[in-house]
């Protein structure tokens, strides 16, 4: 039987805290783009409160749920008890991204006492509205052996690499290539959009047949089509301020045409009251 909450009971915060892994789930909202499930090892999530889940999103080949949340910020975590009583949880809410580097990121790494590592990617931060708990009586027993340490041990190499004067084994060169935009052509890792802009990097071409996003102007046209989606990406991004310089301007239009208009007659009159007064 199905039980729904408004916010995360206590029996469920501590059997959240026990489990050794998590699937996310998130999708773009056109009805063509595809939905994206991830597994993610459980040794690098946490709880703030009832209402706020977090969990560290490390550097991978695809970013499709950063992608995705940066454009609709839906997204679905769900855990399944693969030991003891059966049980799956779902916490629905509304995630964003915090990219590593930025000062979001740093104030909620140190706030909230997070081991960053060479992977770490960025954080992905949920405000749960939603908890949903079912029986789980068809999920299997596993036995939880280790977590696997094949990606952060590439991602150290990489650092290492970096640090000692391989300027091309960078982070940001990286996201450039695998993490800048999704499968269905939508926006990841910001400082990977700049960098390939910045350097030249050619995005990973991620799918093949028809379903493959084509190059706008040829097959041998993605250095070019990545110019352009960069900047149409700058330009969405800073569409609040040009509505503001915007809004400035038609003030200032307006606010000049009346001084144009009433400003000579409001002069007129208070010279003439001036005058009379010293008569």
């Amino acid at each position: 039987m199905g039980h729904f909450y408004e916010t995360i009971p206590p029996n469920i915060y501590s059997w959240i805290l026990e489990q050794k892994m998590l699937f996310v789930s998130t999708a773009p909202l056109s009805a063509s783009g595809h939905v994206n499930v991830s597994p993610k090892g459980g040794q690098y999530f946490g709880l703030i409160d009832d209402k706020t889940f977090w969990y560290m999103d490390l550097s991978g080949s695809g970013c499709e749920t950063i992608s995705h949340l940066k454009e609709n910020g839906r997204i679905t975590v769900m855990f399944a008890g693969f030991v003891g009583a059966p049980r799956i949880v779902r916490l629905w809410g509304v995630g964003r991204v915090i990219e590593r580097e930025s000062l979001e990121f740093n104030d909620f790494v140190t706030t909230n006492s997070v081991q960053t590592i060479p992977a770490t990617r960025s954080i992905i931060l949920v405000d749960v509205h939603q908890v949903g708990s079912s029986c789980g009586y068809s999920v299997p027993f596993y036995d939880f052996r280790d977590y696997r340490t094949t990606l952060n041990e590439v991602f150290e190499k990489k650092k290492k690499a970096f640090d000692s004067g391989r300027s091309k084994e960078d982070m940001p060169r990286y996201w450039a290539y695998k993490n800048a935009w999704s499968i269905d052509g939508l926006p990841g890792m910001t400082k990977g959009i700049e960098a390939g802009a910045r350097e030249n990097v050619e995005p990973i071409n991620k799918m093949i047949g028809p379903w493959a996003p084509a190059a706008p102007f040829g097959p041998r046209s993605y250095k070019l089509s990545n110019q352009l989606r960069y900047q149409l990406t700058k330009l969405e991004t800073t569409r609040v301020k040009l509505r503001s310089v915007l809004l400035m301007v038609v003030v200032a239009f307006v606010v000049g045409v009346v001084l144009a208009t009433y400003g000579p007659v409001v002069v007129e009159a208070q010279r003439g009251r001036l005058g009379r007064l010293l008569m």
